[in-house]
């Protein structure tokens, strides 16, 4: 399997940009039309652990301060987990739900490492 995304992470103007085909074994990315609406739900999947994680640590490590703490922190390190949270989404998407395989014999056979 070839790059999932044709830009860096962070670079927030292509987030979404994708080839429309894995340049290694032809595999195309988007399996059908509106295909990565689910991948809103696996996201919010990964927003909860990282909200409560975010909320033990204010609490345990910083003895409960006050309720806008909570708020900055929450949506500060939110703001800055999105775009992985985003592209690692639609990444568990299309191998859950896709049809996506890994074939080691792509790799070999296209000399990819």
């Amino acid at each position: 399997m070839g790059p999932l995304f044709n830009y860096g992470t962070y670079n927030l103007p292509h987030l979404t940009d994708m080839p429309e085909s894995c340049p290694v074994c032809s595999q195309h990315y988007e399996p059908e039309p509106g295909f990565y609406w689910g991948a809103m739900y696996i996201s919010f999947a990964f927003a909860v652990p990282i909200v409560l994680v975010t909320g033990a640590v204010l609490y345990w490590f910083f003895g409960d301060p006050d309720t806008w703490v909570y708020v900055t922190a929450v949506s500060v390190i939110m703001l800055l987990l999105t775009p992985p949270s985003f592209r690692y989404a639609r990444t568990v998407m299309l191998y859950a739900f896709g049809g996506v395989r890994f074939d080691k014999r792509h790799l070999e056979k296209n000399n990819v490492a």
